[in-house]
């Protein structure tokens, strides 16, 4: 009896969803933080993870590199970050989005929220494609101009991302923070209000529109996307085995035209596509991933 129900819900549960959920466990371990309110401070929470993990999280193990790139750029020591932008390019030049598509834990948040049977939402064409520059624009503006320009009495700048959009933070963060400690929610104020109705908004469009975060806001993945088509890991198309019957791009949660761009910026290589493939046209990796040219064969 339990191995017909464990079939069955394996069907359920793609390799995605286990590594996705294998990760956020990791990243955030420390499982007494949750318990007794408090943040970890040991030694490892020196080192940037690849995703957006609030370092005020009460389990997180490690730092949020976008929190720490804010950090250094606004400690007004006026040192390049070397550290920071060092990881963040590592993962990007072996990763590239996949980052996105498997380990970060605010995507596995929108992908569950998007499972909720709820009438669905097609953002218009021109709107969305315009809408897709706006993460650039939180990257340049939020993560690196003003920290880097705007200071405060003390001569260092506010973690503006962080402070007054970070979705993943407040999620992570603020709200299991002032669960645990009824002081911290007697001090909250305005600014946990604007946060907390930020989060609201992304998490009522993520039940609508499959991941609104990562496709219009997230500065990591826009800093990812950089590295997007020179990554060491790619996807492939084999055109010659691809029948053009554009099941791929309906599977595909960020609406890449995948026969066009495989790689195009906005691919988070969760592998959907690769998946419903009925020709096993595409393929992913550190070595077969490159596109393959070749004529398309008639078959029957």
């Amino acid at each position: 009896m339990f191995g017909v129900h464990w079939n069955r819900v394996k069907k359920h549960i793609s390799r995605q969803r286990v590594v996705q959920l294998l990760a956020a466990a990791v990243f955030n371990g420390y499982v007494a933080g949750f318990a007794k309110g408090k943040i970890f401070t040991g030694g490892s929470k020196a080192v940037c993870v690849p995703v957006l993990n609030c370092y005020s999280c009460p389990g997180a193990l490690g730092a949020c590199p976008i929190g720490a790139l804010q950090a250094e750029l606004g400690s007004g020591r006026r040192r390049f970050p070397f550290y920071v932008l060092g990881t963040l390019m590592l993962f990007g030049v072996v990763l590239g989005r996949l980052v996105c598509g498997l380990l970060c834990p605010f995507g596995l948040v929108q992908d569950l929220l998007y499972k909720i049977p709820l009438p669905k939402l097609r953002v218009p064409g021109r709107l969305d494609r315009a809408g897709r520059y706006l993460k650039y624009l939180v990257l340049a503006l939020l993560v690196v101009l003003l920290p880097l320009f705007v200071r405060g009495d003390m001569g260092v700048s506010v973690p503006f991302f962080c402070k007054y959009l970070c979705p993943a933070g407040t999620l992570g963060g603020g709200v299991p923070l002032l669960l645990g400690n009824p002081p911290l929610r007697q001090a909250a104020g305005g600014l946990f209000v604007w946060k907390l109705a930020v989060l609201l908004v992304i998490v009522l469009a993520a039940a609508v529109v499959c991941r609104p975060f990562c496709k219009y806001l997230c500065p990591l993945g826009a800093f990812y996307a950089l590295f997007n088509r020179f990554s060491f890991y790619q996807m492939g198309l084999d055109r010659g085995k691809c029948v053009d019957c554009k099941k791929c791009e309906r599977a595909c949660p960020m609406g890449v035209e995948v026969t066009r761009e495989i790689n195009g910026a906005e691919c988070i290589r969760c592998g959907k596509c690769r998946e419903i493939c009925p020709t096993g046209a595409i393929s992913s990796g550190f070595s077969g991933g490159r596109e393959k040219a070749g004529r398309a064969e008639k078959r029957g």
